[in-house]
């Protein structure tokens, strides 16, 4: 995977779990967020505070264990 794909992938969920990214990509979690660190140093996606909720709404994940990251769309 490179960079665009986890880009596209943010743009298309906007907010989307970490654990989810993992499943997607079949990569690790720290490896994944050293890519998700470039996107945010290039201010275009931000790691949401612990408790927010996801975007699907289930309520099946505790917000409080979920790592979420949302894409920003610059203006």
């Amino acid at each position: 995977m490179i960079l665009s794909d986890l880009r596209d992938c943010l743009k298309e969920r906007k907010r989307i779990a970490l654990k989810d990214l993992v499943d997607r990509f079949n990569m690790d979690e720290d490896a994944l967020r050293g890519m998700l660190g470039k996107w945010i140093s290039k201010g275009n996606v931000r790691r949401l505070p612990t408790g927010t909720a996801c975007s699907s709404g289930c309520g099946k994940c505790d917000p409080a264990l979920t790592e979420l990251y949302e894409w920003v769309e610059k203006i």
